[in-house]
Parts: C-alpha cells; structure tokens; sequence
C-alpha cells in the first residue's frame, strides 16, 4: 500500500499559510533554521547499534526493544506528540501499513515524551493497534541524540495557540526530540535513519515499509 503522508502535509501546510501571521510563520521557520545551524538533534546515522529500551506503553507494560528484534526487524519512530498535528498524521499512515509491517515480519513502535495518559489519548484518538510508548525526560531520545530545547520565542507561540508541551510531557523542560524514523534489523543494527530538523519532513511510511521488506 502507498501512504500520501506528504501529500497531506502539503495540504495543511498549504492551509496554515492561509491562517498564520507572518510573524508566526517567521519564527517558526527561524526556530528550524536555528536547529538546523546547531548541533543537537542530529540522531544517530545508518550502520551503527540501535541503543536499547524499555519504555512503558499506555497501560503501563514495558516494552524491550531487544524483546522485539528478537523476533524481527523494527521501525522506529520518534514524535513530537499528539498535540502536533504531523505527527498524528504520520502515526495514521503507519496504521495503515501495519498489517503490511506484521506480514514482512516486523514491528513498529512510536517514541514520544508525553506522560503515559497523552499516549493514551494520541494512541486512542488516532485507533492506533501498536506501540506507542513513553519516554520521560526524553531518556531514550537523548541516547539517540535527538533531543533539542524549544526557543523562548517559539515556547510563547505555542502557549498563545493552547499548545502546553510542557503538561503533556510531565515537566518543565520543553524539550522534544527531532521527528526521526529508523529501520532496525534483527541484529540491532540502523539499516535506514531519516532525520530532519525541520519537523514537516519525514519519511513517507510506504517507504520505510520496503526498506523494512528487504531486511526480512
């Protein structure tokens, strides 16, 4: 099956054009750049070891990332939150390519910092049949080197929007990680990582998908 993730995207994207102030639309895009230009997030790169897990889903079982590549290759993604609409969209499009992932052998988990409860709700809200797990204090993603502070600037237009990153994670850091996908094979090895700092551009589920093919 072919995901139209991006397609969507440019659809919305499109809209919040339509709707933001310039100034909003500026800074947002500064708040990118300055990632960009910096040093964190920068994830880890194909052929090196996947750092191991185990994080809790929703109703609080743990989930090894060890456990499942024991049984197959894994996609791994990493999301802002469900609060972002991105990555609502990109976790509807890996649900539905999961009975493809399931059939190639594989299993796919999504990281997010939000507290247990939010991934409930982002879980539920999106009819979500995988895992979905909870990464506290961006633990996890730290290991994957893809976490990076929100700037003060863009820290105030979220909250004007209604945007409180830091009670759907459970502290006061504002630290999310950079959307990143990775394919990881039995071994534990990276064989595919996509990672951008501008959180618009992500790798297209279909995609991924057949890269997780070839591993299997």
């Amino acid at each position: 099956m072919k995901t139209e993730m991006k397609e969507r995207y440019n659809e919305y994207i499109e809209k919040f054009k339509q709707t933001a102030s310039d100034d909003v639309q500026q800074k947002m895009k500064n708040a990118i750049e300055d990632l960009q230009n910096s040093n964190g997030g920068e994830g880890i790169r194909k052929g090196n070891k996947a750092p191991d897990f185990s994080l809790p889903d929703p109703n609080g079982n743990q989930v090894n990332l060890s456990n499942q590549l024991n049984v197959g290759p894994v996609i791994l993604t990493f999301y802002r939150g469900g609060w972002c609409p991105y990555c609502n969209m990109e976790l509807r499009e890996y649900q539905q390519v999961l009975n493809e992932i399931h059939e190639a052998g594989g299993e796919l988990i999504a990281i997010s910092p939000q507290t247990p409860d939010h991934s409930l709700s982002t879980s539920d809200k999106n009819a979500l049949q995988y895992h979905v797990l909870s990464d506290a204090g961006n633990k996890i993603a730290r290991k994957y080197n893809l976490v990076y502070p929100l700037p003060d600037y863009l820290i105030d237009i979220y909250k004007d929007k209604g945007l409180n990153v830091d009670q759907h994670n459970g502290d006061e850091t504002w630290e999310l990680p950079v959307s990143a996908t990775y394919v990881i094979d039995k071994d534990g090895t990276i064989i595919y990582e996509y990672t951008k700092a501008d959180y618009k551009d992500r790798a297209e589920p279909s995609d991924v998908l057949e890269v997780l093919k070839q591993a299997t």
